[in-house]
């Protein structure tokens, strides 16, 4: 593996245990794919170094475990949003 990916793969995972982020904001923040992030935190970390792997694996499967609660926290968000624009467009 290249120097690079090895540097890459240990600062993401780094940044995922330090801040509890999805692997959707790390792939942002890292400017990467989503795609990269996931292989780069599934496959290659576990080659480079276990014992972060399993830090890492906690960490996304805590996410994983919440993604439908912030799904739902979104909708309502979206929704109170389009309510509060119809009720403002109404007074005019």
């Amino acid at each position: 593996m290249k120097d690079y990916i090895v540097k890459r793969v240990t600062d993401m995972a780094d940044y995922i245990v330090a801040t509890g982020c999805t692997l959707r904001f790390a792939a942002k923040i890292f400017a990467v794919s989503k795609s990269t992030a996931h292989k780069d935190m599934s496959e290659r970390l576990m080659q480079v170094d276990e014992s972060r792997y399993e830090s890492v694996r906690k960490r996304i499967d805590v996410n994983l475990s919440e993604r439908h609660l912030r799904g739902g926290v979104a909708t309502k968000n979206k929704y109170k949003k389009l309510r509060r624009m119809q009720v403002g467009l109404k007074k005019n």
